[in-house]
């Protein structure tokens, strides 16, 4: 959760996120839109890779971005932080975003009817790409998605004590509530760790349960 500016290490959590060795990182529309610089028109319409560019040593970039609202790939993508990037869109993306996708070489993956269905478009990036591993860099809207689809398996927390007034609920996992008990997702501690001078690192595994 971000509480204002200063509030989050960012160079302390992206140092741990890429001890994870995840092939794909990935993020909702919403996310890429709030840390994006202004896009240009004068965007080029061929991508080249910056010469220092090492493709294996970072993850893929993929982004829920069902509506077509991102227009700057060929910016995003030459970022040192990932390797590539990938889209996910679904059956009721605009045809022009797709148009627009294709002329510059973004690769897509379609899978849903009215809005992105996760879990298929996981499998084909799986498919396509070969990617096992995502770790999710983004908003409680995507994170509330995931969890409720069944598509978490680990929740990695950073404790960095303050305290904070208000009355406004804050939530990592931005869904609908519960109706009973059953849908609780139980956590299971796997790793504790003291990473700064008041910044403790915690790493749950979902608890899967089993049906009769």
């Amino acid at each position: 959760m971000d509480f204002g500016s200063g509030a989050i290490d960012m160079g302390l959590y992206y140092e741990l996120a890429s001890r994870w060795n995840a092939d794909a990182m990935l993020s909702g529309s919403e996310t890429m839109l709030t840390a994006e610089e202004p896009t240009t028109e004068t965007e080029p319409e061929i991508y080249t890779p910056p010469a220092e560019f090492h493709p294996l040593a970072v993850p893929r970039l993929v982004v829920v971005d069902s509506r077509g609202r991102i227009r700057n790939w060929n910016i995003l993508r030459s970022q040192p932080f990932w390797r590539e990037v990938t889209v996910l869109c679904s059956h009721a993306t605009p045809q022009d975003y797709l148009d627009y996708l294709n002329r510059r070489g973004v690769p897509f993956i379609v899978a849903g009817r009215d809005k992105v269905d996760l879990r298929a478009a996981l499998e084909g990036l799986n498919t396509r790409f070969g990617v096992q591993s995502v770790r999710v860099d983004s908003g409680g809207i995507l994170n509330g998605a995931l969890l409720r689809a069944g598509l978490v398996d680990e929740v990695s927390l950073l404790i960095d004590p303050c305290l904070v007034g208000g009355t406004s609920l804050r939530t990592w996992f931005v869904t609908p509530d519960l109706t009973s008990p059953e849908g609780i997702t139980r956590l299971r501690l796997i790793h504790c760790e003291q990473v700064k001078e008041n910044v403790i690192w915690l790493k749950y595994e979902v608890i899967r349960t089993t049906h009769p």
